[in-house]
């Protein structure tokens, strides 16, 4: 079974298609994206509120002490 969904497809390819061209920007800061990996968690963010099939977004550890 496929972990993305055509939707998620189509999202990434589009901001990848952003980031190659340096267009792509991030979030509040508007600053440049330089990263790859970057580009593609922007690309899925934008299919998981568009209602695409992504799996969940890891969630941060704040302290992993007990």
């Amino acid at each position: 079974m496929n972990r993305y969904g055509p939707k998620a497809q189509q999202k990434v390819e589009k901001v990848m298609h952003e980031y190659k061209e340096g267009k792509l920007r991030s979030g509040k800061s508007g600053q440049k994206v330089r990263s790859r990996k970057q580009a593609i968690a922007i690309g899925l963010s934008e299919a998981r509120r568009a209602g695409g099939k992504v799996p969940p977004a890891p969630r941060s550890r704040k302290n992993s002490r007990s």
